[in-house]
This record gives structure tokens, sequence and C-alpha cells, in this order.
């Protein structure tokens, strides 16, 4: 939480037509302490739940995102993670968003809040507020890593999200595997109910690339 402890990574979002790459929105990543064990998302934000600080850390790293996509064009769209936990049991949260797109000169409907869960159960009725409150705000909602640990049909049906981020485990790989395909084609389906897109995570070859694309993501 000092200043210059954390830093921020930006991660595109493409779409692809007939290989042409057409960017979505820039998914904003946190990274920990250069040169320590921390350095690593998944450890650091381990470290924040076991000490009971992860709507603390949630809030610094809100705030560093929104500077740090200040030096983003103004159409593109922001994505940040945020831990259902955080919109369940910090009730100030999201009237802090929306304050500080205010300071920092971000529009709230440019944000993509992605919703991620690494804890036990919560308070589902705040969770749903929370969730009610930065709709109001304009943000949209993902659901990140679907199909792995809480990203499951629950969580899809309390977040009900606008998008659906398949954790890239069904991804690497899946132009050999049929297995992997049916899964994803089975997410594509489940997602149009909900209006929703799906975003596949960790695509880095031309197979597994045909093999979302074949799936109709």
């Amino acid at each position: 939480l000092e200043p210059g402890a954390l830093s921020v990574r930006f991660q595109p979002v493409y779409e692809v037509h007939e290989h042409v790459m057409v960017g979505h929105y820039i998914e904003c990543l946190i990274r920990g302490p250069q040169g320590t064990s921390a350095e690593s998302p998944d450890i650091l934000f381990e470290y924040a739940r076991k000490k009971n600080r992860e709507a603390e850390v949630d809030r610094r790293c809100l705030s560093m995102i929104l500077e740090a996509a200040r030096t983003l064009a103004p159409h593109i769209r922001v994505g940040i993670n945020v831990h259902a936990s955080t919109l369940a049991l910090d009730p100030g949260f999201v009237e802090f968003l929306g304050n500080e797109t205010k300071r920092i000169g971000v529009e709230a409907d440019r944000l993509v809040i992605e919703i991620v869960e690494h804890a036990p159960p919560w308070d589902v009725g705040a969770f749903r507020r929370a969730l009610e409150a930065l709709r109001d705000l304009g943000a949209a909602i993902a659901l990140d890593d679907v199909g792995l640990g809480h990203s499951n049909f629950m969580m899809i049906l309390e977040c009900r999200p606008n998008y659906f981020k398949i954790d890239r485990y069904f991804v690497h790989g899946a132009r050999t595997d049929m297995y992997r395909q049916a899964v994803l084609a089975s997410v594509a389906q489940l997602a149009l109910p909900f209006a929703a897109r799906v975003v596949a995570e960790g695509v880095e070859t031309e197979g597994d690339l045909e093999a979302v694309r074949h799936a109709g993501i």
C-alpha cells in the first residue's frame, strides 16, 4: 500500500474478424513490488486475503488503474478486477469508485468490472446491491475465470454478466481436444440468453484461435 509498491499493466482484449484484430477493451492488471514474491498477483492478493485487507487493496488498485487509464484514448473501455468479497463486505466501495471516476476524469460508463473471487461465500444480498449500483453508474460486468473455482453457475446467475471470460485452462490445446471444444461451445451457448459476450483467455496459437472462433467466441 506504500506509494510506488504497486504497478499497472495493460492487457488488450481483441475481437478477431477474418484474422483482423480489433481492440475491444483494455484489461488493467496490478503487479506487486518488483523483485519480491508479491510481484505475482496470485501471491499478492492471497496475502491481502489472509490479512483481511482485500477491500483496502482493491481500493488502492482501483485508484491506480483509473490514473493509468487517463493515458488511454477516451473511447477505450477499461477492465478492472474486483473481488466479489469487496463488493459484498465494503458497503462504501461503489460510492468510492464513483467518486474516483469523477476526481480522475475517467467516465464510469467506460468501465468493465471483472468479478474475481477466491474466498468462501459472502453476503449475497449486499453483493447484489453492489452490482446493481455499478450498473446504475453505467459500468459493464464481467465474470472472470468462468469454469474454475467460485466462477460457477451460481455466480453466473448472481452476476448476470455482460462478459463471460473463459479461463485459459479450457483454451490452451483446444484445437486438438474435443472435450475442451465441447466446454467452449457450451459456454458460448450459455451466454446467449444473457445477451453476453464470451472472451477466451490465453489464445496463443492459430489452432486455438480457430477453435474458439469455431465455438462462436
